[in-house]
């Protein structure tokens, strides 16, 4: 479905600019004729009776990811989108849980033990997976499977999403219906396109209605970030928090916004302030609006200098949640985008969805005038930099390094006011926190290594064996590392 449905919309929009990255533009009609050349290159690589092959792609944004994307969907294969960051092993790990068949990579970025090399394809790497002995059974995709994203699991490994292509295709069309999204609009997009806040709002969706894409890559730094826009005129900037904070510490001298009309972050709260000092320095307001990455988008906020929370339903939403402030309940949310199950923890997304169709959610909070505004969280789920990280997942990781008895994994303000990835280790005194960083390291992506760490004899816990978190928090203050 979805193959079809971009190749239509790349027809319809001709010789108008689709995507541009640092170093290549590509008009819509060259990255249709390049998508399906890229399609066809794909196919000669692959056996003929191979059906729907489960390809990985790690890589960072660029205009030659959006052809791999899309010529892998008209190659009917089923792409999985990895964060750039995920590691060599973390690779691998997911390979068996979810059954991959390929990975598309950037050459030098940590290809995963014992992979084959299966040349290059538009400037990326191609590797072939040998299921590693002893893995388990290889899952079946859901017949209306068609793209699978990723995000933090509570069991330590990331679950797989299935999303089929009526889901994608919808949050795309909500998306542009609900943010009058059109083909006048130039994105400047910093978010990495395997993250649902690019994925859903600036991939599929632009170019429906025939907008341009405009990918920046690498760490969003305030002057790459202000070049990208003067140099693309734009009119919509997406980006995590840290690009946000990052133009708010430049102050002064800020160019290249005449032409912004929007500026959306997700995936992380950001700040009032920072909010407040980007738009006085700019004049432009911040959408922070809100997301599920097993829903889609879900609320967008028309005025965001007067809403309340994150804004109303998108089209196609429903939102449950409490009632009023100090009435705050579970998160609730139905939409049109959701995702079919988690391909690699069966039962699980089924467990979390209530009988009529909502996703129970990890969020606290409750609607003020039908816009939504979030009071907390009620798992595991750390989110540094907008980046979800599982503190199971690096508890279990430090536990086996050399001198740790056990690990709490916390998030812990660091000596800015930010968040940061800190965990409080059971050993000797005498233990070298090099040596569980390394660890981590050798395992699980760079931002999953926690950058401040305390050791203890023993981790506190309270009366009902659970570490007593309150004591755990404190061994970070005040804002200082040490380490």
């Amino acid at each position: 479905m979805l193959g079809d449905l971009i190749t239509t919309a790349l027809r319809e929009h001709g010789d108008r600019l689709a995507v541009a990255d640092s170093r290549t533009t590509y008009t819509y009609r060259e990255l249709e004729q390049l998508s399906s050349y890229t399609a066809r290159e794909l196919a000669t690589r692959l056996p003929a009776d191979a059906g729907r092959l489960r390809v990985g792609l790690r890589a960072g944004n660029s205009a030659a990811y959006v052809v791999l994307y899309l010529g892998l969907l008209r190659a009917g294969c089923v792409p999985f989108l990895l964060d750039k960051a995920t590691g060599p092993q973390e690779t691998l790990d997911i390979a068996d849980d979810c059954g991959l068949d390929l990975l598309v990579h950037e050459a030098g970025a940590g290809t995963p033990p014992g992979t084959e090399s299966r040349g290059a394809v538009r400037g990326l790497s191609l590797s072939a997976f040998t299921r590693t002995e002893g893995a388990a059974e290889r899952p079946e995709l859901h017949e209306t499977t068609e793209v699978c994203r990723f995000t933090s699991g509570s069991t330590g490994r990331p679950n797989c999403i299935e999303f089929s292509g009526h889901a994608v295709h919808r949050a795309a069309v909500n998306w542009v219906d609900g943010t009058g999204l059109t083909g006048e609009d130039r994105i400047v997009c910093f978010a990495s396109l395997s993250n649902g806040l690019a994925f859903n709002t600036s991939l599929l969706a632009a170019f429906l209605p025939g907008a341009q894409l405009h990918l920046g890559h690498g760490l969003p730094t305030s002057g790459k970030v202000v070049r990208g826009l003067d140099q693309s005129e734009a009119t919509r900037l997406v980006g995590f928090p840290a690009l946000f904070e990052s133009l708010v510490r430049r102050g002064t001298g800020l160019g290249g916004f005449q032409h912004l009309r929007m500026a959306i972050s997700s995936a992380a709260p950001l700040s009032p302030e920072v909010k407040a000092r980007f738009t006085e320095l700019t004049g432009v307001p911040v959408q922070n609006y809100y997301g599920a990455a097993e829903a889609g988008p879900l609320t967008f906020a028309t005025d965001p200098l007067t809403d309340p929370g994150l804004g109303q339903p998108l089209p196609g939403v429903s939102l449950r949640a409490g009632t009023g402030a100090g009435q705050e309940d579970v998160v609730e949310v139905r939409s049109e985008s959701m995702g079919t199950r988690y391909l690699n923890v069966a039962g699980l997304l089924e467990s979390r969805t209530t009988a009529d169709g909502y996703y129970r959610t990890s969020d606290l909070g409750y609607l003020d005038g039908g816009s939504l505004v979030l009071t907390g969280r009620t798992s595991q789920v750390i989110n540094v930099g907008g980046r979800k990280i599982d503190a199971v997942e690096v508890a279990e990781a430090l536990r086996g390094a050399e001198g740790v008895e056990d690990a709490v994994v916390l998030e812990v303000t660091d000596r800015h006011g930010g968040a940061a990835l800190g965990a409080v280790l059971a050993g000797d005194s005498s233990l070298d926190l090099a040596v569980p960083r390394r660890h981590v390291a050798g395992r699980l992506a760079a931002h999953k290594v926690p950058t401040m760490l305390r050791v203890v004899p023993q981790i506190p816990r309270g009366s009902s064996g659970k570490p007593s978190m309150a004591e755990l928090r404190g061994m970070f203050e005040p804002i200082k590392e040490k380490a």
